[in-house]
C-alpha cells in the first residue's frame, strides 16, 4: 500500500511509486502491449503509441481516450475522459522504478480507486514475475487495501463498499 492521494489544480492526484526486479524493456512491454495489459489491466486499448492518437479500449473499464505524452521505453501518458494517467519507468540497478500517476477530480472515490491500482499492480508484478494472478484471486485483498486507505485518505468508505459489492455481484 504505497499510494498517495495528494491535491492538484484541477482535483486531486494518486500518486505510485513500484520497484520492479525487471529491466525498464519489460516493464514497458506490461504497460504497452495489449497481450500483455490483459492479464491485469482493467481496460486493454487499441492503440499506436504516438502522440494525439486516439484510442478506444475494451473491459470494464472501456472507452475513449488520447495519447498526449510517449518517450519508449520510459514515458507513456494519456487522457481517459477527464482523466489523466501518466507511467514513468527508470533504471534501477538491474530492474526499474514505475511511477505511475493517476488524476481526477472527484476525492471521494480516492480509496477505491487507489485500492484498484494497488490490485492492477500486483497483477501486474505477477505477470513479470512469469505467474500471472486471475483477478478473482487479486481481489481478495481489495477490501482490506481500500479500508486502510479510506482511513489514510480520511475518505467515506461507503462509496467503495458499494462500488465493490456491485462488482462483485454475480451478472
Amino acid at each position: 500500500m504505497n499510494g498517495r492521494l495528494e491535491p492538484t489544480d484541477n482535483g486531486f492526484a494518486l500518486r505510485f511509486e513500484r520497484h520492479l526486479g525487471h529491466p525498464v524493456e519489460r516493464v514497458w512491454r506490461a504497460i504497452t502491449e495489449p497481450e500483455e495489459l490483459r492479464h491485469w489491466s482493467p481496460a486493454v486499448p487499441d492503440w499506436e503509441l504516438e502522440p494525439g492518437s486516439r484510442f478506444t479500449a475494451e473491459g470494464s473499464g472501456g472507452g475513449t481516450g488520447e495519447i498526449t505524452e510517449v518517450s519508449a521505453p520510459h514515458l507513456l501518458a494519456y487522457t481517459w475522459g477527464d482523466q489523466r494517467f501518466r507511467f514513468e519507468l527508470q533504471d534501477e540497478g538491474g530492474g526499474c522504478l514505475l511511477i505511475f500517476t493517476h488524476e481526477f477530480e472527484d476525492r471521494s472515490l480516492g480509496a477505491q480507486t487507489a485500492a484498484g491500482w494497488d490490485v492492477c499492480f500486483d497483477r501486474m508484478d505477477a505477470l513479470l514475475a512469469g505467474t500471472p494472478l486471475a483477478e478473482k484471486d487479486s481481489l481478495q485483498r481489495w477490501p482490506d487495501l481500500h479500508e486502510r486507505y479510506a482511513e489514510s485518505f480520511d475518505i467515506d468508505p461507503e462509496v467503495g463498499r458499494r462500488t465493490y459489492a456491485e462488482h462483485m455481484t454475480p451478472q
